[in-house]
């Protein structure tokens, strides 16, 4: 078992999350991810969709880093390019071995990259997709300690069995088909099968935004519990608030392929300085229904990531835009200690937070 790490300071999940590489276990520097759009009979290249465009962030050992934003706004194509799923257009990703080697996983080659995922592994968001019918739950978590040559036999068996008892499952069922379980008791098999290896970071990409809401927390305590036990790190990517005050130490809001703010979630849900954030809280229900509460509803919808507006991408929608929003792009500059954000007006909007 491995042992866990204490853990970080505010302080130092702080100044790791806004770029520095103080205790970073991974650091994504000026990522970029473009799909080509190509028309015509040639299939010539007319245009670029900027899924991801220039995001830079750190992630500490030992802690949970959260990407949230609306669906299409780059945090899964982001999460898939750090694993290599996708090969980035630009930019690094460079992850601390446990010899404090930093490896460039952008730039690995096929074999290389097969050594790295016995370090680095993610849960997808469907479980119901993300496992094979016509596998067993044996073959299922032990796939990976086959193709790495690391168990088998009985060995593999009983390595299987430790594993599904760890998630909260039965070693009983490891013959049973995934059609046979309910979705969270998939999503615990899928688990399973990404700590066969015993990675040190995980990327979980919204691991229960597909599934109940009262198996989310469970799932959720579940990977808590992970990372206390195995020393884990994660990248955490959803689209629910309440998850990400759940679950993450800090937090990286994205829209259209950027991240607009940054910080610690505490200093995040307190005092969020761009109002896509203030926007995003106010989207929290509260199980109150003496409160009264004014809505933020956003107008129009999210910008086509292939042909974004003109200065600040959110302008559009922002109650707060003035005419500098819609000429000149806001860059993402700190406004305090490990919190960066990228309005023009951070330093003067009075943003409505809330208490975590």
């Amino acid at each position: 078992m491995a042992t866990t790490p204490s853990p970080p300071s505010d302080a130092a999940v702080a100044s790791v999350g806004s770029g520095s590489d103080q205790g970073a276990l991974l650091e994504v520097r000026n990522l970029k991810m473009h799909f080509p759009i190509r028309k015509g009979f040639l299939k010539r290249v007319v245009g670029h969709v900027k899924a991801v465009d220039d995001v830079t962030f750190s992630v500490v050992r030992g802690t949970v880093f959260g990407l949230v934003g609306e669906s299409g706004c780059g945090k899964s194509t982001t999460g898939r390019c750090v694993i290599r799923l996708l090969k980035a257009t630009a930019g690094e990703i460079v992850y601390t071995m446990p010899d404090d080697d930093p490896v460039h996983i952008e730039a690995l080659d096929p074999e290389s990259l097969r050594m790295m995922r016995r370090h680095i592994q993610i849960v997808f968001q469907d479980p119901y997709a993300s496992l094979n019918p016509r596998l067993t739950l044996k073959q299922i978590v032990g796939e990976p300690l086959v193709i790495n040559n690391v168990s088998q036999g009985q060995d593999l068996q009983d390595r299987v069995a430790e594993l599904l008892r760890r998630v909260g499952l039965s070693p009983e069922h490891m013959n049973r088909y995934p059609h046979a379980f309910s979705g969270g008791q998939r999503q615990r098999i899928s688990l399973a099968r990404a700590l066969a290896l015993n990675p040190r970071f995980i990327v979980a990409d919204e691991p229960v935004s597909a599934l109940d809401v009262s198996v989310q927390a469970q799932i959720l305590n579940l990977i808590k519990d992970l990372r206390e036990e195995f020393g884990l790190t994660y990248l955490f990517i959803a689209h629910n608030m309440s998850v990400i005050k759940h679950i993450c130490d800090s937090v990286a809001v994205m829209y259209v392929g950027q991240i607009v703010e940054m910080a610690t979630t505490r200093e995040l849900f307190r005092k969020p300085l761009h109002p896509y954030t203030e926007a995003l809280l106010e989207a929290i229900p509260v199980p109150d229904p003496r409160r009264d509460r004014h809505r933020i509803v956003l107008e129009g919808d999210v910008p086509n990531p292939a042909d974004p507006p003109s200065g600040c991408y959110f302008h559009p929608r922002c109650a707060y835009a003035q005419d500098v929003c819609r000429t000149e792009t806001p860059p993402l500059a700190e406004h305090a200690p490990g919190h960066t954000a990228r309005c023009h007006f951070a330093a003067e909007l009075d943003l409505k937070g809330m208490t975590i």
